[in-house]
């Protein structure tokens, strides 16, 4: 095969999935979607063939798409987990009787104070969590 014939298949492949370039939106990432699943459907040919690169390629393509539009919180510490969890709930800082007043709540959401071994049972509970999500 030449580079003329490898320039042409990727013409056509650019053309067909958009790989040349990032992911433009919601629709072209589920159409993405959609072929990673299909290729995924066979695992033999993936690890035995070159499909596997076709994959590694347009889950790369997925991965930036997602870092760029639907990045992950910074959930790096127990507070910025805690505060993560209180926004999926809908919930403010006086909707956690089980850390105490808004005031203590608002010292454990800014750093100031930890959690304790009672607070973070408590929550984990609620939460259906781990309790080293918290601590």
């Amino acid at each position: 095969m030449n580079l003329s014939d490898i320039t042409a298949h990727w013409v056509a492949l650019h053309e067909s999935l958009g790989l040349g370039g990032p992911v433009r939106d919601e629709a072209h990432y589920d159409e993405l979607m959609g072929v990673v699943e299909a290729l995924m459907g066979d695992a033999y040919t993936l690890e035995s063939g070159p499909m596997g690169g076709l994959v590694d390629l347009v889950a790369d393509r997925i991965r930036e798409y997602e870092d760029r539009v639907h990045p992950w919180p910074d959930t790096s510490t127990p507070a910025t987990r805690l505060a993560f969890l209180m926004e999926q709930h809908g919930l403010r800082q006086s909707d956690l009787p089980e850390v105490g007043a808004q005031s203590l709540v608002s010292a454990v959401l800014s750093g100031k104070r930890d959690l304790n071994l009672r607070q973070v049972q408590a929550l984990a509970k609620r939460f259906g969590v781990p309790m080293d999500a918290l601590a």
